[in-house]
């Protein structure tokens, strides 16, 4: 045998070893030498040895499309972002983490991740078309904002879905989230507790569930005190951080304490206080939400509610092979962690 430009062995006349030449070789039937290809467990650990063997002699490398068509399975699994492409790494740290946390729990479990894009209308088209092909065993969708119709036609395709952050549109289907609730009542409480009384928050885009849950706990736990909530909206973004801070300044100027809704917002609000002349945290204490990196590296450092995103990619994954090998899928939510810097 020749060996071939991609490393597998050819007999004599350029043909690659088959299956029948690797059970003759093991010692086994056809059907034994399949089951160890396509992973089967059931096979004996002795006859499993040998078929690896004699796929190692051989050289033998199986024909992915034939195996698709035997175990319907392609090993590959979506991860959807409704983010727009430009920037989509660089310019939110979340889903970076997403990404790289994701692709490691899939690669344990010998399985590729897709990256594909569904930020806009047509997007969400070529996405839907994709899956209904068969080019995907099961789906990942991060982050989803309330009224977009993807998961819920992705499911209606009977491919496996789960969802990283609550689906309000979609309350039936499987989810991995942060505490946002409490995540953002642990921060109002954390304010309250060190003497702060006019308290404002920066939310994000009301249409994301991530964003209408820690609006929820700010407002709770201030109503609660008997306090009163100021409320500037924001997009998740330093530049709206900034100016939804100097918008809740312009409201009312003496304001001793903020709560945004994401790091991002967090910094540029701390910018827009210093431009204001406001001390942090001595005129005004900031508390943000995530835990990003730059949130330790901010001026001054940021108190910060800990968003463990690479967690919940993993448990993502680890959900989404639990409902492939039809085993249990309620949603998993992770406790929320309050983080304490000098920012308040």
């Amino acid at each position: 045998m020749s060996a071939s430009p991609t490393g597998s062995r050819r007999d004599g006349r350029g043909r690659r070893p088959t299956l029948d030449a690797v059970a003759t070789r093991a010692g086994v039937s056809r059907a034994t030498a399949s089951r160890v290809v396509n992973g089967d467990g059931s096979v004996t650990p002795g006859l499993r040895e040998a078929v690896l063997r004699a796929v190692g002699e051989l050289g033998y490398v199986p024909n992915a499309a034939a195996r698709r068509l035997v175990t319907r399975r392609t090993d590959a699994v979506g991860l959807v972002f409704s983010a727009p492409p430009e920037g989509l790494i660089t310019d939110d740290p979340m889903l970076s983490t997403v990404l790289r946390a994701a692709s490691h729990e899939l690669d344990l479990a010998g399985r590729q991740v897709v990256l594909l894009l569904a930020h806009a209308p047509q997007s969400r088209l070529r996405v839907e078309a994709y899956v209904a092909a068969g080019r995907v065993d099961a789906v990942i969708t991060v982050p989803i904002r309330a009224s977009d119709p993807l998961p819920g036609r992705l499911q209606a395709l009977g491919v496996p879905v789960v969802s990283l952050g609550r689906p309000a549109a979609r309350p039936g289907l499987p989810y991995v989230d942060n505490d946002n609730v409490g995540g953002a009542a642990m921060a109002v409480r954390h304010l309250l507790e060190r003497g702060r009384r006019r308290i404002g928050t920066i939310c994000g885009p009301l249409d994301l569930p991530a964003a209408q849950d820690r609006l929820a706990g700010y407002r709770d736990t201030l109503r609660e005190a008997g306090r009163r909530t100021m409320v500037a909206l924001g997009d998740f973004t330093r530049d709206s951080g900034a100016t939804a801070m100097r918008q809740l300044l312009q409201d009312d100027p003496g304001l001793d304490a903020v709560f945004a809704a994401s790091d991002l917002m967090a910094v540029g609000a701390l910018q827009a206080l210093r431009q204001a002349g406001r001390r942090v945290p001595e005129d005004v204490a900031v508390v943000g939400f995530d835990d990003i990196e730059a949130a330790q590296y901010a001026d001054p450092p940021l108190t910060t509610v800990r968003n463990p995103m690479g967690e919940q990619a993993a448990a993502g994954v680890r959900l989404l092979l639990r409902l492939l090998e039809n085993g249990p899928a309620g949603p998993v939510v992770l406790p929320a962690e309050l983080v304490v810097r000098r920012s308040a």
